[in-house]
């Protein structure tokens, strides 16, 4: 970074402030990870230079012999880990990833069932903030008392409301979904079946969890999360979706894909497809196993009963009489990153809840195993304990500090 040193040393010191926060502090915001060198890399390249609309072989400028690698190579190494019939690797992101699916299927006013935010959803499967709530008629599912999405409920919901889409997928929600069922639930009110696996791609690609894509006619995703990739998206879908796709994504709702975003994403491809990214997979279900065990044993109430992914959602207002944002606030102080987070119809509002959001794919990546997960759950719950006691709280931030440095990040 010797060129950005001397050129903008406002930007420089900026990158070098936050390279130290994520080395000296731990992240356990369940949608963020830390990715690989080649990543990073790939990111920087000089494909950020060109213009490629279109797809390979078929674009709308000169010069594009090396786009066309990149970007066919990111597409065969998607269709290799998901076993995918079709793959669009151009949406800059998830939302969008999410705009462009829905566009492509359906016409406004059209009506859609999605999880409910509270309940675990995500913002775009039809929260009323959204410009897709504004386009599109969304209906809301939410899980039962024992924190389970209720089958025959929703049947009979999608019976009653006659849904074009059926979407699955979450974002704050910690059991597994039952594909089968819900498909067949699809196609028996003759709907369309989508699922959003942004959260979970990476613990599929791993094959720590089964592989949805065979069982829906669209899958969404972003690259990060748990994939470990760069900031973006993908849609993957069955062939007789995929003109429909391509065309929703180029030229329907964005105009030249980013192509060092792609190379990099064929490069985190590349690497999920090792074996190595498989014993990773694993190693997250049992962090996140040891973590939901140990935060029961300060008392912290679970949301959904316990976690079979890679996070928990925490009622820490009704275990421990903290808010969500108190507790966040208070963990930033230590070096500890997670966000709050509403619970299922949550009294409080979303910008200060009931629950924090705690996932362990970032630790994992920096080679954290059970044992730290049993100290990392400790410091929360002393911070908890102990949430308006600076002197406590610089004590741990110390101990969280010399604790890092035994996880080293990037060179």
């Amino acid at each position: 970074m010797k060129k950005l040193k001397q050129q903008d040393k406002a930007v420089y010191q900026a990158i070098q402030n936050e390279k130290k926060r994520q080395q000296e502090g731990m992240e356990l915001i369940a949608s963020e990870n830390y990715v690989s060198d080649a990543v990073l890399e790939a990111l920087g390249s000089v494909f950020t230079n060109k213009y490629s609309e279109g797809y390979p072989g078929k674009r709308y400028y000169g010069g594009q012999d090396f786009t066309d690698v990149v970007e066919d190579l990111a597409i065969e190494r998607a269709k290799k880990l998901f076993k995918a019939q079709h793959v669009n690797v151009q949406p800059h992101s998830g939302a969008p990833a999410n705009m462009i699916a829905y566009s492509a299927l359906l016409k406004p006013g059209d009506k859609v069932m999605g999880m409910d935010l509270s309940h675990g959803g995500h913002l775009t499967h039809g929260h009323p903030v959204t410009l897709s709530a504004q386009i599109y008629n969304f209906v809301g599912y939410k899980t039962n008392d024992q924190g389970k999405i209720d089958y025959d409920a929703l049947e009979k919901m999608a019976r009653k409301e006659k849904p074009k889409l059926m979407l699955a997928g979450f974002s704050a929600y910690s059991r597994r979904i039952n594909y089968r069922r819900f498909t067949q639930i699809a196609k028996k009110v003759g709907a369309i079946s989508m699922i959003d696996i942004a959260h979970i791609a990476g613990l599929i690609a791993g094959k720590a969890l089964v592989n949805p894509v065979p069982y829906f006619d669209i899958v969404t995703t972003t690259t990060h999360k748990t994939l470990r990739g760069p900031r973006g998206g993908m849609i993957m879908c069955k062939k007789k979706y995929a003109r429909a796709i391509d065309k929703s994504a180029f030229p329907g709702f964005q105009g030249g894909p980013h192509m060092n975003n792609i190379a990099a994403k064929a490069v985190a491809f590349g690497e999920a497809l090792e074996p190595s990214f498989k014993k990773y997979a694993e190693q997250i279900l049992k962090n996140s196993k040891v973590l939901e065990m140990e935060l029961k044993k300060y008392n912290f109430k679970i949301v959904f009963g316990k976690t079979e992914n890679h996070m928990v959602l925490v009622d820490v207002f009704g275990s421990k009489g903290v808010t969500g944002k108190e507790l966040e606030v208070a963990l930033d102080k230590v070096g500890i990153t997670l966000n709050k987070n509403v619970i299922p119809d949550d009294p409080r509002s979303p910008f200060d809840p009931s629950g924090v959001r705690i996932g362990v794919p970032a630790v994992t990546t920096r080679g954290m195993k059970e044992k730290d997960i049993v100290k990392i759950v400790g410091w929360i719950n002393e911070v908890t304990e102990n949430i308006n006691d600076d002197k406590v709280l610089k004590g741990i931030r110390k101990e969280v500090i010399g604790f890092c440095k035994g996880f080293p990040l990037h060179k």
